[in-house]
């Protein structure tokens, strides 16, 4: 069901082969329809995020069925909906969890991990959300079951992840550490709320979380290589360690005793291999306990720059040169 013609093709950005930014060109692609249980989006914005810098360079293939295009988060207005959807129609606007294909003009997406925009944001903003926020939320919250009262340590705070997970630990009353380099990415995570930085080239985070905490008890960490060790190192016993990218390399040799000594867990996932229905529930948590937490202003989206989607390989370029805070973000049909 839609209310308007659709046209046969659409823009997209496609990879050319596994590479540099360069690789990313752009195509023409038949237009996706809407399967039983999908809705059709026609994409106002889409987000920019690590996974995708991972999938050009050929480390990080679809699932299978999955869209070959880049893109895991869009917002945009619903214009058909797949036969069995009964909560979203035609002419809703929507932010939504993808399973790849949001470079595209319009993207078809499991109806159960679309949410509405929260209260006052606009199209932009909300495209910004859906990625981090289940991300986040999976990890830290419904899995580390971080807590009001504990010590919370973010590699990273500026970034994307760091500045939704710092935001949504203040939110619950934890205390924050937030380690990030240079001071400008530090002030960032001031500003967001953390209650301590840490410039990882002046200072040693292992040495401040002993010593000022007493160690942390839940810690998110997105380089990997030396920092799996040290951050053993600067766990409470029976702190909990999720590990959502190794930036700096996931092949290492630790001692493991410690993780034994102070009973420790250590975890990891990546959230587009996910079955549908465990995102579905993700996503009613989320409806449930953070979009009241944006209603009431609790939290708020940080978009560091927008691209126009046919420039989406300087988005990848800009955020592979780590000088952005919060979100990088593709303008496909905008406002629509």
């Amino acid at each position: 069901m839609t209310d308007e013609t659709l046209p046969a093709d659409m823009n997209v950005v496609e990879i050319s082969v596994p590479g540099a930014p360069e690789v990313l060109v752009p195509g023409k692609r038949p237009v996706p329809e809407a399967a039983p249980g999908e809705v059709l989006i026609k994409v106002s914005y889409a987000g920019v995020n690590g996974p995708d810098l991972v999938q050009r360079r050929g480390h990080y293939p679809p699932p299978k069925g999955a869209s070959d295009l880049l893109g895991l988060e869009i917002s945009g207005t619903v214009i058909a909906v797949g036969d069995g959807v009964g909560n979203w129609s035609v002419g809703d606007v929507v932010c939504a969890l993808t399973n790849g294909g949001g470079y595209a003009e319009y993207c078809a997406v499991d109806a159960r991990h679309c949410l509405p925009l929260p209260h006052g944001f606009n199209l932009l903003e909300a495209a910004s959300v859906p990625e981090t926020y289940f991300t986040i939320w999976s990890n830290v919250f419904m899995g580390a079951k971080l807590s009001r009262d504990e010590v919370f340590l973010v590699h990273g705070g500026a970034g994307g992840l760091g500045t939704t997970s710092i935001q949504l630990a203040k939110a619950i009353g934890a205390t924050v550490v937030a380690v990030d380099s240079p001071a400008e990415r530090c002030q960032v995570c001031s500003e967001l709320g953390a209650d301590l930085t840490v410039d990882f080239r002046e200072q040693d985070f292992v040495e401040i979380m002993r010593g000022e905490y007493k160690g942390a008890d839940v810690i998110l960490d997105i380089i990997g290589g030396e920092n799996i060790a040290r951050n053993i190192k600067a766990s409470k016993p029976d702190g909990r360690i999720v590990q959502l990218a190794f930036n700096k390399g996931s092949k290492v040799e630790i001692d493991l005793m410690p993780v034994m000594l102070k009973r420790l867990t250590y975890t990891g996932s990546t959230l587009r291999s996910r079955t549908p229905e465990n995102k579905a529930e993700i996503r009613d948590s989320l409806a449930l306990n953070v979009w009241p937490m944006f209603e009431d202003g609790k939290l708020k989206p940080v978009v560091s720059k927008t691209f126009p989607l046919a420039e989406a390989a300087a988005a990848h370029a800009f955020m592979e040169s780590a000088g952005h805070s919060g979100k990088i973000m593709l303008e496909v049909c905008g406002n629509n």
